[in-house]
């Protein structure tokens, strides 16, 4: 078994070492040599599992440790994590920051502002909902407001930036620029989603009257910034691409507001559009497609649910897809999180308010449920050594057997600790994570990091050996 993990966690590192290049120029600043960094969305291999091994189970009599926490600004996305760096990403007033810090003690290394003036429609925090992505010497931004920024690991200088909401006419959407880029080669492929000039400039459509332009998905050169292509007559929704090798080629998936694209992300040629949205204006698509094998699958919480494809180049065929009527039982009806895939099961928390959410379990191949296992509102994932680490939207943390005949829980905490003197309410122990905490857990070298509304905390899962 150790073997077998040690091979996993040796693929995985020579899998990332190729997609980030030579990464010598920039020194490692952690000590903690096993495990792997989580250096973009859902992780080194894009699907919130990690190959880590060794996590602690028994929570009651070896509660995993706060190693360090942190105050944040306004936002909802996850840090990134590379080299002994933690990549954070938030807003203060009127400013978008970038801080980068030490992962193992949150010691500060650098900090960079910009002016940003974004509000949300439905009074949401303006803060960042796109996590930043580390590529070797550089990290990338995607602000709310369709700011896509390159930045210097070393000492956070800003080499370029593109306005995307002025260069593509970008109509605004309910909840701003919600999705993270993915780095293929030497393109930054971006859910863009623009719109034809308006008649009149000052007085720009709604998102109801917008029209698609062709640019639902745009790859920029990641060292200029430069346009290399554009596709997808779409408007952009909250998920983020997804990319894979399909029958010895490059793959490239978006789940736009309209419906799902395939494309070939080196050339940018579009293989099909796969229409799936709900008819009601007020509707998001923001759940991450899951590749697995030849096969996709996307799903979403309004009306429509679930499908899955088998996807070819040039087109796809559907193995199976949720009833069509709004009132009929769906197999999973995934809001913001992105479910995990484990041995031919599907995972993850369907429902759109939190009332109704549930914790499910389906068999992939054919949308039928295992189990649900309500009560928990609604939660993310991340998958390491047989468990999933699940947080509840209100702060709780669970470990979870990964287990397809029946909800199984391990562990439970709820994180505190004794905050600084300017934060301190009562002089004892505080709870960390508070409502809403919406975004995924990531493990990198053995440390957890978990964001509440206003905080990140780091948590050691994995004793350091």
């Amino acid at each position: 078994m150790h073997r077998i993990a040690a091979t996993c966690l040796t693929f995985v590192a020579a899998s990332l070492a190729a997609q980030l290049g030579h990464c010598a120029d920039v020194p490692d600043l952690g000590t903690r040599k096993q495990g792997v960094d989580w250096p973009r969305f859902l992780g080194p291999t894009g699907d919130s599992k990690s190959p880590e091994r060794g996590i602690i189970t028994n929570w009651s009599e070896n509660r995993p440790r706060v190693v360090w926490h942190l105050k944040l600004g306004m936002g909802y996305c996850m840090p990134a994590a590379s080299r002994g760096r933690i990549f954070v990403f938030d807003r203060i007033v009127r400013e978008a920051r970038l801080r980068c810090l030490e992962s193992e003690t949150g010691k500060p290394i650098w900090e960079k502002r910009y002016p940003m003036e974004y509000e949300d429609l439905y009074d949401y925090d303006g803060g960042p909902r796109a996590s930043p992505v580390v590529d070797n010497d550089r990290v990338y931004t995607f602000g709310p407001d369709g700011t896509i920024s390159c930045w210097a690991v070393l000492d956070g200088k800003r080499l370029w930036s593109v306005d995307t909401a002025k260069k593509f006419h970008v109509i605004q959407n309910f909840f701003g620029a919600g999705r993270t880029p993915v780095i293929e080669g030497n393109r930054l492929i971006v859910q863009i989603g623009g719109s034809p000039p308006p008649a009149d400039p000052d007085s720009p459509p709604t998102i109801d009257r917008a029209k698609p332009n062709g640019s639902g998905v745009v790859a920029f050169d990641k060292l200029t910034g430069e346009v290399k292509y554009q596709l997808g007559d779409e408007l952009a929704s909250y998920a983020s691409p997804t990319l894979a090798t399909i029958g010895g080629r490059r793959w490239g998936f978006v789940f736009a507001r309209g419906g799902l694209i395939g494309f070939d992300p080196t050339t940018g040629k579009q293989d099909f559009h796969y229409p799936w949205r709900a008819k009601i204006l007020e509707s998001v698509n923001a759940s991450t497609p899951v590749v697995v094998g030849d096969e996709v699958f996307v799903s979403e919480c309004y009306q429509v649910g679930s499908s899955l494809l088998k996807v070819r180049p040039g087109g796809y065929d559907v193995v199976w897809r949720d009833p069509p009527g709004v009132r009929d039982e769906k197999a999973m009806k995934l809001h913001w999180n992105t479910p995990i895939v484990v041995n031919g099961y599907l995972y993850g928390s369907s429902g759109r308010h939190p009332e109704i959410a549930d914790l499910r379990c389906i068999a992939l191949a054919t949308g039928k449920l295992k189990w649900s296992e309500p009560d928990l509102t609604r939660t993310s994932l991340l998958y390491v050594d047989g468990y999933f680490v699940c947080l509840a939207e209100a702060g709780q943390l669970l470990l979870i057997r990964a287990n397809p005949e029946k909800f199984e829980p391990v562990a439970k905490v709820a994180l505190t600790a004794k905050l600084p003197a300017s934060e301190d309410d009562d002089g004892g122990n505080q709870r960390l994570l508070k409502y809403p905490c919406w975004a995924a857990p990531i493990l990198s070298h053995g440390l957890l990091y978990v964001r509440g509304k206003d905080r990140l905390v780091c948590v050691e899962l994995i004793p350091d050996k």
